[in-house]
């Protein structure tokens, strides 16, 4: 049953079935891939749930930290009104280029709007501008940063926003104390602080799929 075949079957199955692509969201990773970007996007099936969870919460802005090609950007920013915004913020500005581009040609670059530079600087100055409340944050950037990025989005969102973590499990590396891995220490003390926050509750989920062996974490921001 641990078979990554099989996982491949399902993932591909349940997204046909549920989370079919349109030509943007195709246009999208073909251009991620002609541009020589990693191939480290979300699924389908998995921007479907980012959609849902949007919608669930009556999403009318969103934050984003981690761009890439922009395929989950497309896949949130339709979760929102028209006179909706979503934030997307990335390291690499070739990443940016292409993500405008994608962005643009499914006619969300009204929406959605994609900043440059590490995340950590361009934050602070999001923060100056004195943004409404992010209804709904998606951390999926360097780990290693994980527990500054959830600092962040508690100061830029309000009571009944949902901060999504993204890729927890790290092969299941998560679990072990001693790692020297910058990515598990980050995700680890990301997670202690979820755990131990007094303004957050949450959890976390393992999954299986055509990206292997991860899974994410959910945080609800209270009062």
């Amino acid at each position: 049953m641990s078979d990554p075949q099989l996982w491949d079957e399902v993932d591909s199955y349940f997204s046909t079935l549920l989370s079919p692509e349109d030509e943007a969201l195709q246009a999208t990773q073909r251009d991620s891939d002609s541009e020589g970007l990693p191939h480290i996007n979300v699924t389908p099936n998995q921007g479907k749930l980012l959609q849902l969870l949007a919608r669930l919460q009556g999403a009318r802005t969103v934050l984003e930290i981690g761009t890439l090609g922009g395929y989950s950007t497309i896949w949130l920013a339709r979760a929102l009104p028209e006179d909706g915004l979503l934030i997307t913020l990335e390291y690499d500005a070739h990443h940016a280029d292409v993500a405008r581009r994608n962005i643009a040609y499914a006619g969300l670059d009204r929406i959605a709007e994609v900043r440059v530079g590490p995340a950590l600087e361009s934050l602070p100055k999001l923060a100056d501008e004195n943004p409404p409340p992010f209804d709904l944050v998606f951390i999926d950037a360097d780990k290693a940063n994980n527990p500054h990025y959830v600092e962040w989005a508690l100061r830029l969102t309000r009571a009944g926003s949902l901060i999504i973590l993204d890729n927890v499990v790290r092969g299941g590396e998560v679990t072990d104390p001693s790692s020297t891995d910058p990515s598990v220490r980050g995700t680890r003390a990301a997670l202690e602080l979820i755990a131990g926050h007094p303004r957050l509750e949450g959890t976390a989920i393992q999954t299986v799929g055509s990206k292997g062996y991860d899974g994410f974490a959910l945080a609800r921001v209270l009062a």
